[in-house]
């Protein structure tokens, strides 16, 4: 009988070793604690513009009593990096625009409405300008030739297919566009013209001084 009892408590506790031993083998599970945070980047961008340094300009020729038209070109580059675009403006300083240096003759402005085909009417003289570019209408300023401000064909000629008026000392838009630009800008070109129609121009040298402005819209 104590031989049963050993052996059966022996059993008792082996049984009991292993399902201790077996409690520690087996995995326990864990359940992960989580926590979450969000951010936001911002950058701003500021709009800014700018404008290229155009050349003074020389006529094609010096009018003269054989000599009645000349064509001139001024050429602006525009860059911007403003979401909704860019106005390029133009006026003169004076009024007229073209005026002797000395001795206080001026040229007659083209007239100041919309611009329209070229035409100067006999016995008269006028100054005036026109305008071609990606960013310019052709709806409202005609279309360049192969030679830009000037007639197919010939350097000094005015053009026939751009439209004209009038210089004022007021701001009028050449060119405009509700984009930005590529880095490389976009150029506009002003194309300016005199005539003398049956009737001289008094000798002496003429300047106009013509402001171009470049705005953000």
């Amino acid at each position: 009988m104590k031989k049963f009892i050993s052996v059966l408590s022996l059993s008792v506790i082996s049984a009991l070793v292993l399902s201790l031993m077996s409690a520690s083998i087996e995995p326990s599970i864990v359940t992960a604690a989580t926590a979450s945070d969000t951010v936001v980047v911002t950058l701003n961008v500021t709009a800014d513009i700018s404008i290229s340094d155009s050349a003074n300009v020389s006529m094609s020729q010096p009018l003269s009593s054989s000599v009645n038209t000349a064509v001139g070109t001024s050429t602006w580059n525009v860059a911007t990096n403003n979401a909704a675009g860019y106005t390029l403006t133009v006026r003169s300083t004076s009024s007229p625009a073209m005026q002797a240096t000395t001795t206080g003759d001026t040229i007659a402005n083209d007239q100041t409405g919309a611009p329209a085909t070229w035409s100067v009417s006999s016995g008269q003289a006028e100054f005036g300008y026109s305008a071609t570019g990606t960013d310019v209408s052709t709806g409202t300023w005609g279309s360049a030739g192969s030679a830009t401000c000037s007639a197919t064909g010939t350097a000094h000629t005015i053009s026939t297919t751009l439209k004209y008026k009038g210089f004022t000392t007021s701001d009028v838009t050449i060119a405009t566009r509700s984009s930005t630009t590529t880095p490389a800008g976009v150029n506009a070109v002003l194309c300016y013209a005199v005539e003398q129609n049956g009737f001289y121009i008094p000798s002496g040298t003429y300047q106009a001084t013509i402001v171009a402005t470049a705005t953000t819209l």
